[in-house]
């Protein structure tokens, strides 16, 4: 006589378990589970617990380099329109003022004396000395004299 071993009966939930797959989640769960892998080994929980600090430094300031970068793109954008709007603006007045040149020139009884501006027809002088033949020039009063000082900048 030989003695065997009956085999055990599956139960249904035992079944039911097999049958049906894992799903990811358990199966994520179960295998990345932290206090499992610090019950085997201590020191890779600890460097999957700096790894992990890292990577959310690293988007906590990767979001805030973002944030920055359109806070100035924006403000470049506003600068440079604005600049746009004064260079139209600028090329419209001298326009406006060249028009109004030709047409006061046009107009004018004495032309000869009115002469268009280039550089070629501005007259340099010196500063006048204190002593002008007879003439004695005032000083110029304490405002007068602190209003022509530079201010240095600066400490």
């Amino acid at each position: 006589m030989v003695a065997v071993k009956q085999p055990r009966s599956i139960t249904r939930q035992t079944e039911r378990a097999a049958s049906r797959p894992a799903r990811s989640f358990e199966l994520l769960q179960g295998s990345l589970s932290t206090r499992k892998i610090a019950r085997h080994s201590p020191m890779v929980a600890s460097f999957h617990r700096v790894v992990d600090g890292i990577l959310l430094g690293t988007c906590v300031a990767m979001t805030v380099v973002t944030a920055l970068t359109l806070h100035w793109q924006h403000r470049w954008t506003v600068a440079f329109t604005r600049l746009e709007i004064t260079r139209s603006l600028t090329h419209r007045f001298t326009e406006s003022t060249a028009t109004l040149e030709r047409h006061l020139l046009k107009r004018s009884s004495m032309p000869d004396f009115i002469v268009p501006l280039k550089v070629s027809n501005l007259l340099y002088l010196d500063h006048p000395s204190k002593h002008v033949g007879d003439f004695v020039l005032p000083q110029p009063s304490f405002i007068s004299r602190m209003a022509e000082k530079s201010i240095s900048h600066g400490y």
